[in-house]
């Protein structure tokens, strides 16, 4: 099994957990932001899009440079691999469990048609 850091993935997941956030992410995909223009996209203060970008950071996901008066946001270069590597063996673990059920349905209605009268 994959050893992971909890706090690296609390701080993760909590960032990722916000839909702002997220759209935050897929608009500096595009293209790199001032925090004044992710504001203005997202019909927000600067003081609250200032907040969302910090979480952001602080996880590692966004990068911040200032310049003169305006700060660019752009993508992180730090990759998911942590993340990814969690959610798959969630994902074989619930996978297993969902065969297992399946059989199970499958055999109750095995029995069931044997049973039923003709």
């Amino acid at each position: 099994m994959v050893q992971l850091k909890p706090a690296s993935l609390d701080t993760s997941f909590s960032a990722l957990s916000d839909a702002t956030r997220r759209g935050i992410l897929a608009r500096l995909a595009r293209a790199d932001a001032s925090i004044s223009a992710l504001a203005e996209s997202f019909e927000m203060t600067l003081t609250g899009m200032k907040k969302h970008v910090s979480v952001l950071e602080q996880a590692g996901l966004v990068t911040t440079e200032k310049v003169g008066r305006v700060r660019t946001c752009k993508l992180g270069r730090r990759k998911f691999e942590a993340e990814i590597a969690w959610m798959e063996e969630h994902h074989r673990l619930w996978a297993a469990r969902f065969d297992v059920l399946d059989e199970i349905v499958g055999e109750l209605r095995a029995k069931e048609e044997k049973d039923a009268p003709d």
